[in-house]
């Protein structure tokens, strides 16, 4: 279920972008999530799959953790996920599992996205919930990020 931009959504954006560029500084994948409930913050999240060598390290992931940590419950109902990178199926899975009501993204994942450019676990009609979904928000800053972050990867290695 596609939407349109909250009044919000540009400035949830800008903090999850500030945490995909403290996760670029430590080396890890460029991408960042918050959590917000009530327009407050509760969760937030950075690619930490080197760092901690956990597959399931990604940044929505883990501020997901945190915000249920945060609530007391892992129902996250009431509750929106920003996040610098389109979910791939295991966060997407996440998002369905946990209950929130929507996911505003920044740059698709064209090799592995799963809130509308691979597939679309957001809205399946045999699961037992579905959540709204707003991509693009801030999509070029997202997407030049992560242009960046690799091709410096490649100069390294002499690419």
């Amino acid at each position: 279920m596609m939407q349109t931009p909250h009044p919000n959504d540009l400035s949830y954006m800008e903090q999850a972008l500030e945490l995909a560029r403290e996760a670029a500084a430590r080396g890890e994948v460029p991408v960042g999530a918050v959590v917000v409930h009530e327009d407050r913050v509760v969760g937030r999240g950075s690619n930490r799959r080197e760092e901690l060598q956990d597959f399931a390290a990604h940044a929505e992931f883990l501020a997901m953790q945190e915000a249920a940590r945060h609530l007391g419950t892992w129902r996250l109902s009431g509750c929106t996920v920003y996040v610098t990178l389109e979910p791939c199926p295991m966060c997407a899975g996440a998002l369905v599992l946990s209950r929130v009501d929507r996911c505003v993204y920044g740059a698709p994942d064209p090799k592995g996205g799963f809130c509308g450019t691979l597939g679309d676990l957001s809205d399946v009609s045999g699961l037992n919930h579905r959540f709204e979904v707003t991509p693009g928000v801030l999509g070029g800053e997202s997407s030049q990020l992560l242009k960046d972050f690799f091709q410096g990867l490649r100069r390294r290695a002499g690419n």
